[in-house]
């Protein structure tokens, strides 16, 4: 036995460091270094069983890296969402929520029928000053001068849509 882990000590260490990378990757955003690493290695693994041992053993060990790294993973991902690793400061646990004080975008709502004044050209959007709040703006497909009075008619999400009075 110690002589077969003896002779195969390249890829049992190849298949060991790549697995570990590519779950360190699972937890890091984006695509890097480790996970690229992890992939060459896992590469260098089936490659080394190849010229050891054969197709055979190869397709074998390719069943075994894949098998492992889906446990790996899982356990890991469900470690993150229930278990140890959830309370590290490896995963991020705050929620931005609206008590909290965080929008996604402002409710504009509030601005239909308020006139206000156009303080540059709109061709169609530009910008209007409405009671010291400059708002970004759209006609409706008119060219409005600067400094010409509009009211806002309609309101959709952070579009809004100006006539002029």
């Amino acid at each position: 036995m110690i002589e077969f882990i003896a002779s195969n000590l390249p890829i049992i260490i190849c298949f060991l460091v790549g697995i570990g990378l590519l779950i360190l990757e699972a937890f890091m955003p984006g695509f890097g270094l480790p996970g690229f690493s992890g992939i060459v290695l896992e590469c260098i693994t089936l490659v080394l069983t190849w010229k050891e041992h054969g197709a055979v053993a190869t397709l074998g060990m390719l069943l075994v890296v894949l098998a492992v790294l889906a446990i790996a993973i899982s356990m890991s991902l469900r470690s993150a969402t229930n278990g140890k690793l959830s309370r590290s400061k490896l995963i991020h646990n705050e929620t931005e929520s609206n008590e909290a004080g965080y929008r996604a975008t402002q409710d504009l709502e509030v601005f239909v029928g308020r006139e206000g004044q156009t303080t540059t050209v709109l061709r169609p959007t530009g910008i209007a000053d409405f009671e010291g709040v400059r708002l970004n703006v759209s006609s409706e497909g008119d060219y409005i001068q600067a400094g010409t009075k509009v009211r806002i008619i309609k309101v959709e999400g952070s579009k809004i849509l100006v006539r002029a009075v």
